[in-house]
């Protein structure tokens, strides 16, 4: 049991929430190459992010994973992304801090998508059963550089504040 749930619920939780996170994550981003902030979106993907991060240090292991230190990476990284949005209202060098930290955010997320895939998915498992083989290599890297070209388009096109807002009486 953990927090009241089986493993199975709160695995299952843990999923649907990272998963939620991801979908609103490239919704959002996907505004910024269009100067949009999509606040709703955008609130569901940092707040599903946290909370996916969050809940993976619920489940029982004896020891520190690689997934913890992903965990606390994008922990701080999403604090980075909340403070920028949220307190400093993406003035100045936070608007680019916001928007890099926020790809950086989906990227983590994507990255350990890719990495259960490989571990938990029979066809993507048969050819990278040790998460070091080529095919595992490759998709991660492909994962990457379309990361950084993403944040990097995202952080360059991203300026909200010059966007002609239209009021209806």
């Amino acid at each position: 049991m953990i927090l009241g749930l089986s493993t199975s619920a709160f695995t299952t939780f843990h999923v649907v929430l990272s998963l939620i996170g991801i979908v609103a994550g490239l919704v959002a981003v996907i505004g910024m190459l269009g100067s949009r902030t999509l606040d709703g979106w955008t609130a569901i993907f940092l707040g599903t992010t946290i909370l996916t991060s969050v809940t993976g240090f619920f489940f029982p292991v004896d020891k520190v994973l690689p997934s913890h230190v992903v965990g606390v990476i994008s922990l701080v990284v999403l604090a980075a992304a909340v403070l920028a949005l949220y307190i400093y209202r993406l003035r100045g060098s936070w608007r680019w801090i916001y928007a890099a930290t926020a790809t950086l955010a989906l990227y983590l997320n994507v990255f350990v998508l890719v990495v259960q895939g490989f571990l938990k998915v029979p066809f993507l498992h048969a050819p990278a059963p040790g998460g070091s083989e080529p095919p595992f290599v490759i998709a991660q890297g492909i994962v990457l550089v379309a990361f950084i070209a993403l944040g990097f388009v995202a952080t360059r096109s991203f300026h909200p504040e010059s966007r002609t807002k239209i009021f209806v009486s």
